[in-house]
């Protein structure tokens, strides 16, 4: 679950930089729901599966306000936490290897308050 959380976390970095549009909060659920199949390549790695980026790319779509984006960022550090073996500088390249780009780097020690 760790490994989902920090997904979640790196996903939500990503979604920072778009434009506020959203209408709906964004939960942890969603975010764990979108990016539940980058465990394993980002405890493995290899190849992100195509499920995982594209998860990647509907959670960088769902994250368009401030508040969505720290959410996610938030989520995915704790699920970081819980999941065992999540290697940090896979998360950190997720973004880039599933083509979404994001002016930040994914990490566990993101300050998440300061994501806009």
């Amino acid at each position: 679950m760790a490994g989902l959380k920090l997904i979640c976390g790196l996903i939500l970095l990503c979604m920072l930089v778009l434009e506020p549009m959203a209408t709906t909060a964004l939960t942890c659920g969603q975010v764990a729901s979108q990016t539940g199949s980058c465990i394993r390549y980002l405890q493995r790695g290899g190849n992100p599966p195509a499920a995982c980026c594209n998860g990647v790319r509907n959670l960088n779509r769902q994250a368009r306000t401030t508040r969505d984006r720290q959410t996610a960022c938030r989520c995915l550090q704790t699920a970081a936490r819980t999941i065992s073996g999540i290697n940090a500088k896979l998360a950190a390249g997720l973004p880039a290897k599933c083509g979404v780009k994001i002016p930040y780097k994914i990490s566990p020690s993101t300050n998440c308050n300061r994501v806009r």
